[in-house]
């Protein structure tokens, strides 16, 4: 009850700039002085949504009930794209930076604004190796706090420095993380000050690996990220892209704003508690030959992210995945497919208990009649490939006699997105359909990054770009609140 009159206290707080706003670019704050908890329930809210449209809905449900009055509903706000996607999201949360050696170490600059900007406390803590690329007094210059790079500081270790530091942190984030920063977090080295930090901290750990491409692939680097996955160390990226030897493929650190937005959206609140949420993801691959192949571009990352998200929120998740090479989210329950027919049989099978189904994969429409059992020897003249429609399994589950409360759908359209969206929509006889326009440079398949509207019967709303751990943490939410509708 204490935290309910708290947040009553915010909404009167507030409730004089919001009624006033009409403007298209408002900033929204929390006034400083309630707990925590509070001060992040109400910055969560606003930072996974870039568009706000009714503030009586950015409240709780418990809190909704009980609030004296509703907020300037129906008034709507954009936020600047500068802070839009975490604006104060990390309100009250004390972040220990921590940058290890290696040409990414740049980044931390920019990083460390972009989570002061997310209403973020930083301090850093840099290795030896990371002081070659950038200087201490240039971190500390934009941290606003002292930075510390030895165990062996005298004056900072006079009253256990490294214990208070460790004890201080909320969140602890490594990036970037090389490949011998990870190696020794996962054998629970304690040489430096970094990794002495790590095991005396009961903060959750999360890290940025950047390293070649071929040294991310080494079985060596996978079994240690493996290990501090294992032990629920969150890990975040490494990007694919252009390295700074000059070859290209996956190892380059994520974007400063990819960072803050995932940090931030691990403050979901547990709204899913006892709720089983059955996700899709990634593409299916409809056999020609034993060769050959029919399929499509997605790369599951939506549909992963959306999994861990529930996840986050307290749900019991299972995610179908077709062929893509993803690390499951913790928490989560994976089951592995191939073809659509593979896809329909495991969801059908898991669908009786779930509360929600968000059928994020990219599921062929067309598969080959039939299947040879050897491979097609090329011709001399032109041949053709006789397909067959497969069977539409998010318009099967919308009919099934166990059909979940809440179905969301998605859509990737090269053109008049609404318009299609809308009619799958009806058709399909769904809840929500989070619709994206594809071949967008930067966005939707294969990108960290995202920006969708989601519709409904009655509403929509717009998700500007944003990675898509925050899009996913936005719809989540939006099941959430339907679920509690129901």
């Amino acid at each position: 009850m204490a935290l309910i009159q708290q947040c009553l206290r915010v909404c009167n707080d507030v409730a004089p700039s919001w009624a006033g706003g009409q403007e298209d670019r408002q900033e929204f704050c929390v006034r400083e002085g309630l707990c925590a908890a509070v001060e992040q329930s109400f910055a969560w809210a606003v930072g996974q949504r870039p568009v706000i449209e009714s503030h009586g809905a950015m409240l709780p449900s418990a809190l909704a009930t009980v609030c004296p009055k509703r907020l300037a509903l129906a008034v709507s706000f954009c936020f600047r794209k500068s802070v839009e996607r975490s604006v104060a999201a990390l309100h009250g949360q004390r972040v220990l930076l921590g940058v290890s050696g290696g040409i990414a170490a740049y980044k931390a600059a920019e990083l460390v604004r972009r989570l002061r900007d997310a209403g973020a406390e930083v301090r850093v803590v840099m290795t030896a190796g990371a002081q070659r690329f950038i200087t201490a007094l240039t971190l500390q210059a934009l941290s606003g706090n002292p930075v510390r790079t030895s165990l062996w500081d005298e004056a900072a270790e006079a009253a256990m420095g490294h214990i208070e530091l460790a004890r201080w942190a909320t969140r602890i984030l490594i990036a970037p993380a090389s490949a011998d920063l990870l190696a020794r977090l996962a054998l629970g080295r304690a040489d430096d000050l970094l990794t002495t930090l790590c095991l005396a901290s009961e903060a959750p750990l999360a890290v940025a690996p950047a390293m070649n491409r071929v040294m991310w692939a080494h079985p060596a680097t996978q079994a240690h990220v493996g290990t501090l996955r294992a032990r629920g160390v969150e890990i975040l990226g490494p990007a694919s892209g252009e390295q700074a030897c000059g070859e290209t493929g996956e190892g380059r650190m994520s974007e400063p704003q990819v960072l803050v937005d995932a940090l931030s959206a691990t403050l979901v609140p547990q709204r899913l508690v006892s709720k089983r949420i059955l996700v899709s993801a990634g593409p299916t691959f409809e056999d020609i030959d034993p060769v050959r192949f029919l399929g499509n571009r997605s790369s599951g990352r939506m549909g992963f992210a959306l999994a861990a998200a529930a996840a986050k929120a307290g749900a019991e998740v299972t995610l179908v995945a077709g062929p893509v090479r993803l690390a499951t989210p913790s928490g989560v329950s994976r089951i592995d497919v191939r073809s659509a027919a593979q896809m329909r049989e495991a969801l059908l099978s898991a669908l009786p208990g779930q509360h929600a189904y968000i059928g994020a994969a990219a599921v062929a429409d067309y598969r080959p009649a039939e299947i040879a059992t050897q491979k097609i020897k090329k011709g001399d003249g032109p041949s053709s490939l006789v397909l067959e429609r497969t069977v539409d399994i998010l318009a099967e589950i919308a009919s099934h006699p166990q059909r979940p409360a809440c179905l969301l759908g998605f859509a990737a359209e090269t053109h008049d997105v609404e318009t299609y969206a809308r009619g799958k929509l009806e058709a399909k006889r769904l809840d929500g359909i989070a619709a994206n326009r594809v071949g967008v440079p930067g966005q939707g398949f294969d990108a960290d990054e995202n920006a969708l509207k989601l519709y409904w019967n009655g509403g929509q709303r717009e998700y500007a770009t944003a990675s898509k751990a925050a899009i996913a943490a936005g719809l989540i939410d939006w099941v959430a609140d339907w679920l509690e509708r129901k």
